[in-house]
């Protein structure tokens, strides 16, 4: 498991840049609720969804979030990278 810090501006460009339907793929493919993978980039519905592994701290670009673990990121940017 790696952990990874960006900024919260850069979490939420790389959601906006997944393919339609992209976070339900996601969440398929880990076998997790969608609202978990909507969280994981900056999301608030925790009504449906977990928190899971993000840690925000204010700051320039809209702060900084670590990861504990990318596997989320990781998935996302390489669909990203295959369109």
């Amino acid at each position: 498991m790696m952990s990874r810090t960006i900024t919260f501006n850069k979490l939420r460009e790389i959601k906006d840049q997944l393919p339609e339907g992209g976070v339900k793929t996601i969440a398929r493919k880990l076998d997790m609720n969608e609202e978990t993978v909507r969280n994981y980039f900056g999301g608030w519905n925790f009504d449906q969804g977990e928190s899971i592994g993000i840690h925000m701290e204010q700051g320039p670009d809209g702060g900084l979030v670590t990861l504990d673990d990318t596997t989320i990121l990781d998935i996302a940017e390489k669909m990203i990278s295959s369109e």
